[in-house]
């Protein structure tokens, strides 16, 4: 699978205790509108008792910003940064997540892609040809250190809260499920050296295509993974009607393993704020949008929805829903 194109609304809510969180995906560095549009965009607190950077965070209203390294190459980590910094939000205020797992590149395409691998990856040591999947993707321990590093230059700060590993089933399509499981594994105790270290605070997987490992499997208080991240909306509903989990819903199986679940694509890609159904409408009465229809749906069910907005109306309108109570479970 190939890194995912920037969107313009996206992403997800969250349980009775979260809000609306903001998605900062991309776009130029954010300048006055664009910049207090982050502050204007905050969301209940996510549960900061297991993770988050630093010492134990008091407050209760929280800015969730979720990117990834490949995201426009790189820009959206900086502009995140500039944004952050324009906009005066204190840093414990925020919950800064992040994704590695695909080859970023700096600013644009290169036009010999071979010749860039070989010159930002592997001759230095970071990457073994063997280690790289589909041409883009690897999960090997010191890419993983490398992106981190790379990531926090980016973001401008020491510790990442949230890292996940990004689309980490796509090395399924070139290696067997043994060797990922070893891959993933390793991946893992890198991570948790991360954590040890204090570059990140905790970690998880963000997929795409389907969750295959048990979040009780994964989670529990012994080690530092902490969320999952899939796409989840109102035609994607799976995670919380499909048993694949153990005979429980991928939802149900990680509020019990007391894992995080973040919904992507909580407006389809900007497919479900327009022209969405009467009877969703109707059973999503009281909202002035499909937008915040969508996003309501989403909320109500997970941990946090996010949603990626290029404009500071977007931002305003998506973030009057935070007045409104989640549905009911």
């Amino acid at each position: 699978m190939r890194p995912r194109r920037t969107r313009g609304q996206t992403k997800r809510g969250a349980q009775s205790r979260s809000m609306l969180c903001a998605c900062s995906r991309a776009g130029p560095p954010p300048k006055g509108p664009r910049a207090s549009a982050i502050r204007a965009a905050q969301c209940r607190a996510i549960s900061a008792r297991r993770w988050g950077c630093g010492s134990p965070r008091s407050v209760s209203v929280r800015t969730v910003v979720d990117t990834a390294i490949n995201y426009r190459n790189q820009r959206s980590e900086r502009a995140v940064a500039v944004a952050l910094r324009e906009s005066g939000v204190p840093r414990e205020q925020v919950v800064l997540c992040t994704k590695g797992g695909y080859l970023p590149f700096d600013l644009k395409r290169p036009h010999d892609m071979h010749a860039y691998i070989e010159e930002t990856w592997i001759r230095p040591g970071v990457l073994k040809p063997e280690e790289l999947v589909d041409g883009c993707h690897s999960l090997a321990p010191r890419f993983l250190d490398d992106q981190i590093e790379r990531s926090r230059r980016n973001l401008a700060v020491e510790c990442i809260d949230l890292y996940y590993l990004h689309n980490p089933e796509t090395q399924l399509g070139e290696v067997p499920r043994p060797e990922f499981q070893r891959r993933l594994r390793a991946a893992f105790e890198s991570l948790e050296r991360a954590c040890t270290d204090g570059r990140i605070a905790a970690y998880g997987l963000a997929t795409w295509n389907g969750f295959r490992l048990e979040p009780d499997d994964a989670g529990g208080t012994s080690n530092h993974f902490r969320a999952v991240q899939l796409p989840f909306n109102i035609e994607m509903d799976e995670a919380a009607i499909f048993p694949n989990q153990g005979g429980k819903t991928l939802i149900e199986a990680a509020r019990e393993a007391d894992v995080a679940v973040f919904a992507s694509a909580s407006v389809l890609q900007g497919r479900l704020t327009q022209k969405l159904p009467q009877p969703v409408r109707d059973q999503l009465a009281g909202l002035s949008t499909d937008a915040q229809r969508a996003l309501q749906f989403a909320r109500s069910a997970v941990t946090c929805a996010l949603v990626g907005m290029k404009t500071a109306a977007h931002v305003e309108q998506n973030a009057a829903l935070s007045r409104v109570p989640p549905l009911r479970q």
